[in-house]
């Protein structure tokens, strides 16, 4: 069975892409080829994303944050977006085969103190991973009965 080809598009490709594109990776890398993206890219990935990733084992230090028209002439299967601004800027991809958008608050923007700010990449981490592994366990569930 080949995989199929998950591009996770955000708008800045700094937090949210990159924790979701760790998780899934991690979950389910038997079944997908994870790659993230942002529409308007940062430039870097959020130390406290790659902090908070730490905390559940998962490594994103070597992430990079990319642009997605990076991604314009790559089969893509999936196109996954998890914020609004990036739904909506969204093109369409050669080969793909479905569009599914999971909104998640944008940790980057959190105030108060460290540990406060922590708290929110915690929560958003967690929201994330209980979607993308849902996801992947459809889809599992999905192949076993094909």
């Amino acid at each position: 069975m080949s995989k199929s080809s998950v591009l996770i598009l955000c708008t800045g490709n700094s937090c949210r892409s990159h924790l979701a594109e760790g998780i899934l990776r991690s979950y389910a890398g038997d079944l997908f080829d994870v790659h993230s993206a942002g529409s308007k890219p940062t430039g870097t990935v959020h130390p406290l994303a790659i902090k908070v990733m730490k905390e559940i084992d998962i490594e994103i230090s070597h992430h990079t944050s990319k642009h997605m028209n990076e991604f314009l002439n790559q089969k893509i299967d999936i196109v996954i977006t998890v914020c609004g601004n990036a739904d909506q800027a969204c093109p369409t991809f050669p080969g793909q085969l479905s569009r599914h958008h999971y909104g998640f608050d944008d940790p980057a923007h959190a105030t108060g103190t460290e540990e406060e700010i922590l708290t929110v990449f915690r929560r958003v981490r967690d929201e994330i991973r209980r979607i993308f592994e849902a996801y992947a366990d459809g889809r599992r569930d999905t192949l076993k009965h094909k």
